[in-house]
C-alpha cells in the first residue's frame, strides 16, 4: 500500500524535514502516490538515492519499447516531443546529446561568465524598487537573473524575454492534468518560436548555443530537428527555473535568520560555502525524473518487480542524518556538505557550475545593494507553489528597511 504524504502541501514545504522523517520511519524504500506519475517507489536515504541514480542498467529512464517514465498515455504528442531530451534518455543517446552542449557549461566557460552575471545581478538589484515598494523578489529578481543569463547563453534576443517569462511562469505552475492541458497552447507557441530561431540561425548565423546546434547539424547531423527544439526547451526552462528557486529560497532563509546573514556579509568569500548549504537545505529539486525497474531486484529490503517505477527523493537524501550531521539545521559553514541537489551519475546536472555561480552573484549583488532588505509580510504568510517535485516560493514580498 502506498504511503500518503502530501508533497504539495504548505505544511510540507514549510518544514520538509518533518515530513521526510515520517517517510524515513516507514523504511529506506517506500511506495508513494505522486501527482501525474502515479504510484512509485521512492528512497529515503542518500546511499540508495545514489544507487538508483548511478545504476543505469537496473534503473532506466525508458521502457524496452522506448516509452518515457512519467509520460502517461493521455498526454498530448507535443509533450512527448519536448520530453525527448537528454534528461529522459539512457545511453548512448544521453551522451550524444549532452556532448553537443557540454562545452558551454564547463567550469572554465562558466568562470569566464562570472563578471557578466555579477553585472546583470547588479543592474537588477539597482532597479529592484524602481516601481515602488514592496516588491516580489521572485518576479523582479530571482527569476530575471537566471532567465537573462540563459537567454544570453542561447543567443536569444533581449526583446523576446517577456515572452519567455510568461511561458515559463505558466509551465512552472503545472499541478495536474487540467493545468497541463491549459498550457498546451503556450507549449505550441514555444515550439514554433524555437523552430523559428533555429531557422534564423541556419540562414543568418549567430552566436550562442542555438548557432552551435545549427553548426553541429550542418557538420554531421548528430541531432534531429525535433531533438534540437527539445534541447532548447530543456535548456531554457531547466536553465533558469531551478536557479530561480535556489535564489528566492536562499534570500528567504537569510532574511529570517539575521545571524546567518551577518556571518555571510562579514566575508563574501564565504558565499561558495553558503550556496552549497542552500542547495542542500532548500533542495529546489525534490525529485528527479522517474525510472523504470528493468528486472526483478531486492532493493533496500523491498522486492521491486520489472516494470515498477522508482523515483529517488533528493530532498530525503539531502536530509539524511547518515550523510550530514543535524541535517534539519541550516549551517552555512557546513563541511563537508554531502548533498545530491544536482543528482548523481551520468545525469548529474549539466548546469551545476552555472547555478552555483548565479546563486553566489545573486546574493552578493542584492545584499550589498540593499543591506536593510527585509520581508514585507510575516514569515507565516509566505506560500510555496503547490507543485510536487519542486520547492518553490510563490511570492517573496520584500522592502528596504524593517
Amino acid at each position: 500500500m502506498a504511503m500518503h504524504l502530501d508533497f504539495t502541501s504548505q505544511e510540507y514545504f514549510r518544514n520538509p524535514a518533518a515530513g521526510i522523517e515520517k517517510l524515513r520511519a516507514a523504511g529506506p524504500v517506500v511506495a508513494i502516490r505522486f501527482p501525474l506519475v502515479g504510484t512509485v517507489w521512492t528512497t529515503t536515504t542518500q546511499d540508495l538515492a545514489n544507487r538508483v541514480l548511478r545504476d543505469g542498467q537496473t534503473f532506466t529512464l525508458r521502457k524496452d519499447d522506448g516509452g518515457v517514465a512519467g509520460i502517461q498515455w493521455w498526454m498530448p504528442n507535443i509533450v512527448r516531443t519536448f520530453a525527448n531530451n537528454m534528461l529522459t534518455n539512457d545511453e548512448p543517446d544521453h551522451t550524444r546529446l549532452r556532448g553537443i552542449v557540454d562545452e558551454a557549461f564547463r567550469r572554465r566557460a562558466v568562470l569566464d561568465m562570472e563578471p557578466r552575471v555579477l553585472a546583470i545581478a547588479g543592474e537588477l538589484a539597482d532597479a529592484l524598487f524602481a516601481a515602488g515598494s514592496p516588491v516580489d523578489l521572485v518576479d523582479r529578481y530571482a527569476r530575471k537573473l537566471p532567465l537573462s543569463v540563459i537567454c544570453e547563453l542561447l543567443g536569444l534576443p533581449l526583446a523576446d524575454r517577456p515572452k519567455f517569462t510568461a511561458w515559463a511562469g505558466s509551465l512552472t505552475r503545472l499541478t495536474g492534468p487540467f493545468s497541463l492541458f491549459g498550457v498546451i497552447p503556450k507549449i505550441f507557441a514555444m515550439k514554433r518560436y524555437m523552430a523559428q530561431r533555429l531557422e534564423a540561425a541556419r540562414a543568418e548565423g549567430g552566436t550562442g548555443l542555438i548557432a552551435e546546434l545549427v553548426r553541429v547539424e550542418k557538420e554531421g547531423g548528430r541531432i534531429s530537428r525535433d531533438e534540437m527544439v527539445a534541447m532548447l526547451f530543456l535548456l531554457l526552462i531547466a536553465g533558469h527555473e531551478t536557479t530561480t528557486h535556489l535564489i528566492s529560497g536562499s534570500v528567504y532563509e537569510l532574511l529570517r535568520n539575521p545571524g546567518l546573514r551577518d556571518w555571510l556579509e562579514q566575508d563574501w568569500s564565504r558565499a561558495n560555502l553558503a550556496v552549497e548549504e542552500f542547495l542542500r537545505f532548500v533542495s529546489p529539486v525534490q525529485f528527479p525524473k522517474p525510472r523504470f525497474v528493468r528486472k526483478d531486484v531486492e532493493f533496500g529490503g523491498v522486492r521491486l518487480k520489472k516494470g515498477d517505477k522508482i523515483m529517488p527523493m533528493l530532498a530525503a537524501a539531502n536530509f539524511d542524518p547518515q550523510a550530514n550531521e543535524h541535517p534539519e539545521k541550516l549551517d552555512l559553514a557546513r563541511r563537508p556538505n554531502r548533498h545530491v541537489a544536482f543528482g548523481a551519475g551520468m545525469h548529474f546536472c549539466l548546469g551545476h557550475q552555472l547555478a552555483r555561480m548565479e546563486g553566489k552573484c545573486a546574493l552578493q549583488a542584492l545584499l550589498q545593494r540593499w543591506p536593510k532588505l527585509s520581508l514585507a509580510i510575516e514569515d507565516s504568510q509566505i506560500r510555496w507553489r503547490t507543485r510536487a517535485g519542486f520547492r518553490a516560493i510563490d511570492r517573496l514580498p520584500v522592502m528596504n528597511g524593517p
